[in-house]
């Protein structure tokens, strides 16, 4: 369903010339709708797509079988995963509001700002441990995990593809943690960034109605923009 509040929200913000460009679908950067996307479960842009099949069928011949478990995620959905885990960690762990929002962002996203709402993204595992209970842990992918020969794979093979990796293990890194089985298709995801940054987030950020809203500051937000969104492999800007 189409947060319409949140629809008419932006389209307020941007009508007082928060952005420099008109000429970008901003309902699908915010995660709101997407025209471009193809596939069947599991969506991804049409051109992102059509990349991960040529990059599935090359490591399929080198005995890698490729499967994504996160593709294209909706704003409704990233506000599911946000206030659940926001309820969570107040609840059944007794954190404090701020401290449950710190430790969302470790990995988690603001709905509005997830780079999988541009179907750009990709979460892997090897389908040869599709079974395997919370797969996207690090640990699983390096050294002898279950998925370092995937891992090995990826760093020798998936820019000949066009994919990078999007939050690197480098320790100079700040934002959200390491994430070995995150990947961007760069030719669209960079296009879709540079349009992204000209949105005021402060902005929309202040307007969405997720739990713990009532401590995002101007200072928190901006904190979050500079040190999260742009902590980024530097290929990717």
């Amino acid at each position: 369903m189409i947060d319409y509040k949140l629809v008419c929200l932006i389209f307020l913000a941007f009508g007082f010339n928060t952005v420099k460009s008109q000429n970008i679908n901003y309902k699908t950067l915010l995660g709101i709708e997407h025209s471009n996307l193809v596939g069947d479960s599991l969506k991804l842009e049409k051109n992102t797509f059509i990349a991960f099949e040529k990059m599935k069928k090359a490591a399929l011949n080198d005995g890698i079988k490729i499967k994504v478990v996160s593709g294209f995620r909706d704003f409704k959905r990233q506000k599911e995963i946000w206030n659940n885990k926001f309820l969570k960690f107040t609840k059944e762990n007794n954190f404090s509001g701020i401290d449950a929002i710190n430790e969302i962002i470790r990995f988690s996203t603001i709905p509005g700002t997830s780079r999988h709402h541009w179907g750009t993204e990709i979460d892997v595992i090897d389908e040869k441990y599709k079974n395997e209970k919370n797969p996207l842990m690090s640990d699983k992918y390096e050294k002898d995990g279950i998925f370092s020969k995937l891992k090995k794979w990826m760093d020798e093979n998936s820019e000949k593809f066009g994919f990078y990796l999007v939050y690197t293990n480098n320790p100079n890194r700040a934002g959200f943690e390491y994430e070995p089985w995150h990947y961007t298709y760069l030719p669209i995801s960079k296009k879709y960034l540079n349009e992204f940054l000209k949105i005021d987030i402060i902005e929309i950020i202040s307007k969405i109605d997720i739990e713990g809203k009532d401590l995002f500051t101007k200072n928190f937000i901006e904190d979050y923009y500079n040190n999260n969104i742009l902590q980024i492999n530097p290929d990717l800007k």
